[in-house]
């Protein structure tokens, strides 16, 4: 029987490579297909993307190029589970639906932080992503590493931050699997996503601030499996 693909939609300022961590846990049970934006890792010679109708529409392009007739899930964090939910509303416009979607380190549409990281100054935008986490200092303290990496966060953060709120109206028929650290800022507001799903949700706090993924690889892992077997289940399938 063929592996179900497991998309996995990265974060502000990753790229392809950016699951590496998690994927030895995953790859016995999916077929893994990392996707990326323009700018960075195998892509980084295409123009940076500022704007969330065009990522959607890009990510969008790279999934429906590579699910075929397969049963897929779809795994995004912070930006990734913006993106993903946008996508699974224009996948679901199309007939093809995710088995799951899985959200990490992001509360659902309509909570936003007041700050607009993109368009701060320097000084204050490296003190936000030190608050953040995620960037190892040794990026953040190098200047030639930093002013390759800056233009790249910035674009990504223009994407989520800027965006009129084209999720408020949105509900999807994908269940909804949501994840978050539980000293991330909005982690109370977790179960705002079961409003914008008319399937089945479920949620878990894990410990860590936002990048609270890369102390859980086994943990994420476990519950991305969960999921796919819990939807497996309810459409009496067997994988």
């Amino acid at each position: 029987m063929l592996k179900p693909d497991l998309i996995l939609l990265h974060y502000a300022g990753g790229n392809v490579y950016s699951f590496n961590f998690i994927m030895p846990y995953l790859e016995k049970k999916f077929n893994i297909i990392p996707i990326e934006l323009p700018g960075r890792g195998k892509r980084i010679k295409e123009k940076l993307l500022f704007d969330k109708n065009l990522a959607v529409r890009d990510v969008l392009n790279q999934i429906l190029d590579n699910i075929g007739s397969n049963q897929f899930i779809i795994y995004g964090h912070s930006m990734g589970a913006s993106l993903g939910f946008s996508v699974i509303s224009e996948l679901e416009k199309r007939k093809f639906y995710p088995l799951c979607f899985v959200a990490s380190g992001n509360p659902g549409p309509n909570i936003k932080n007041d700050i607009q990281r993109y368009d701060l100054p320097k000084e204050k935008f490296i003190s936000e992503l030190k608050l953040l986490g995620g960037i190892e200092n040794e990026i953040i303290e190098n200047k030639q590493l930093f002013d390759f990496f800056e233009p790249i966060l910035r674009a990504d953060f223009e994407i989520v931050e800027k965006e009129s709120d084209l999720n408020g109206e949105i509900k999807i028929s994908t269940p909804i699997y949501a994840l978050m650290g539980d000293k991330e800022k909005f982690c109370c507001s977790i179960q705002n996503w079961k409003n914008y799903t008319t399937s089945n949700f479920k949620y878990k706090l894990l410990s860590g601030n936002h990048f609270f993924i890369y102390d859980h690889p086994k943990e994420i892992a476990e519950f991305i499996k969960e999921s796919y077997e819990t939807q497996c289940m309810y459409k009496g399938m067997f994988s």
